[in-house]
């Protein structure tokens, strides 16, 4: 029984160490005032997500506060998506978007405006196998545009309370633009430290048409 409090005792000061690191990889102060040219080292109009994905946690932080609020209305259709993969716990957050969020592998976002500045969306979801796999499109969210949490500016805010329960429930996403074809995203959850515990994800190229989610 001893032994068996130490390996819990263990477990959880190594959760709590990594945590720890990986917020403080997240940097410190705010934004530095570099623009999005800078952090990239390629001008953002040319950005690709290959160029995101080789930055540090720190400089993928700096670029969302460096990066444009998007027209609201210009955000319209299924995107695809894709996790950037920063910081010593974005192995967790890999398998949280492929194996726990939904009900298969995380590919996409979509969204639809209502008005200029309020909508609503759906994520999509790979389920099967291979030659048997099909697209599952759930897990709603309300969208809008309005003041971030991370700075004083604006974001494309996703929030998935009033469509989820569970561990989804308190999940809330905020987009911001590097260019027409690229947007970079920071997502949270209360039980995983919220807004100090950020992941991060890109939407990237031209935008499918809009089909609705599975569920009304």
């Amino acid at each position: 029984m001893k032994s068996v409090l130490i390996g819990i005792a263990v477990v959880i000061i190594l959760t709590v160490l990594l945590t720890v690191i990986n917020v403080m990889q997240n940097g410190l102060g705010g934004w530095d005032g570099r623009s999005m040219d800078d952090i990239l080292g390629v001008p953002a109009e040319k950005a690709s997500p290959e160029d995101v994905e080789r930055l540090s946690k720190s400089d993928v932080m700096q670029l969302f506060y460096a990066a444009d609020t998007p027209e609201f209305t210009k955000i319209k259709g299924e995107y695809k998506a894709r996790l950037v993969s920063v910081g010593i716990l974005s192995f967790v957050n890999d398998y949280y978007a492929h194996h726990l969020m939904g009900p298969g592998h995380w590919e996409a976002k979509a969204f639809f405006p209502i008005e200029k500045d309020k909508g609503w969306g759906y994520n999509l979801f790979t389920v099967g196998r291979d030659g048997d796999s099909g697209i599952v499109r759930t897990m709603k969210m309300d969208t809008s545009v309005g003041r971030s949490r991370f700075d004083e500016k604006d974001s494309f805010h996703l929030v998935y309370k009033a469509h989820n329960k569970g561990r989804n429930n308190s999940m809330r996403d905020e987009v911001r633009k590097i260019n027409d074809r690229l947007l970079l995203g920071l997502g949270y959850v209360t039980w995983s430290l919220g807004k100090l515990n950020p992941s991060f994800f890109l939407l990237y190229g031209e935008a499918d048409q809009w089909v609705g989610p599975d569920e009304n």
